[in-house]
């Protein structure tokens, strides 16, 4: 069996193609088993895994807990606001006291970019980066390509747009990362508040106007508005947001083709997309969140295979 070039999932930017290949591979594997009548594989029966949960998560955590179980992994929960984390204790010394308590793997969303690097160089254990700040989200990316391979064939030649706050996005960076090294082509469309300035950089076209940005895209990434992360305000209000940047069914419609809607979620329903949108068969939402549990799955599955040797 080959295995991943990587230790650990800190970010898209450290993984080669071939990994993304295996892990999809794999991920194909346990997408029959989690559609079977009995779920579980005893893949991992003597692995414990950690969730260290810094930062309020309700879907991704829900999605590696299941994945993880799926596996029968032996799980440990921990929720930073619940935690010792309030009373001054580091980082560091968090993971330490549960690594002594002799945990295989950590999963870790932390609001600092870079807490994962950082972890996976100070503890002995292997490190799935579940979201870190306004930085990298990379099992979501992996999700995400994965549903667009699934729906369309294969990710190389597509065109990808991904619309809304860019700025603060990790799904965003992420899901650049990954379409870029599998062959696609990516444009980014948002309000030019929340379009970041080096976003030139990684060779993503900027388009400021939704329905050109439709009209060149097979598939549409609506993420959503992150106003827990801004100090300030980006755009007038929701409303004009919505009058600029909603995909509804009226403009949906209006294109001359077929193309795909995606949501990392949560939605703003209303705002990013309307529920018609949402709920429309062009609309791979709910796939990618059966797609989460697979893909997570192949995830941890791989690691851990590399930690047994």
């Amino acid at each position: 069996m080959s295995e991943l070039s990587v230790d650990h999932l800190l970010g898209i930017k450290y993984l080669q193609k071939r990994d993304i290949d295996l892990i999809f591979e794999t991920a194909d594997h346990f997408k029959e088993v989690i559609n079977r009548p009995i779920k579980k594989v005893p893949s991992l029966r003597d692995v414990t895994i950690a969730n260290l949960f810094f930062e309020n998560s309700t879907r991704t955590k829900l999605s590696f807990e299941l994945a993880e179980k799926r596996l029968s992994a032996d799980v440990i929960n921990f929720s930073a606001s619940q935690s010792s984390v309030k009373k001054g204790e580091t980082l560091i010394d968090t993971v330490n006291n549960i690594l002594s308590m002799k945990v295989d793997m950590v999963v870790m969303r932390h609001p600092n970019p870079g807490a994962g690097v950082f972890l996976s160089q100070h503890v002995n254990a292997s490190i799935i980066n579940a979201g870190d700040g306004a930085h990298e989200h990379p099992t979501q990316a992996l999700l995400d390509s994965y549903s667009i391979r699934e729906r369309l064939g294969e990710v190389a030649g597509k065109k990808v747009v991904i619309v809304g706050d860019i700025l603060y996005s990790r799904v965003a960076l992420s899901n650049i990362f990954a379409l870029q090294l599998q062959g696609a082509e990516v444009k980014v469309c948002g309000p030019k508040t929340l379009i970041p300035k080096y976003i030139h950089t990684l060779g993503v076209g900027v388009e400021t106007n939704l329905r050109k940005a439709l009209e060149w895209c097979d598939v549409a990434n609506m993420l959503r508005v992150q106003n827990e992360r801004m100090d300030i305000s980006y755009f007038p209000t929701t409303r004009e947001y919505a009058q600029q940047f909603q995909l509804n069914k009226t403009l949906l419609d209006s294109l001359n083709k077929e193309i795909v809607v995606m949501h990392p979620g949560p939605i703003n329903r209303g705002v990013e997309i309307t529920s018609d949108v949402a709920d429309s068969g062009q609309a791979i939402i709910l796939n990618q969140v059966e797609n989460g549990v697979a893909v997570r799955m192949a995830v941890i599955y791989l690691l851990a295979s590399k930690i047994k040797q």
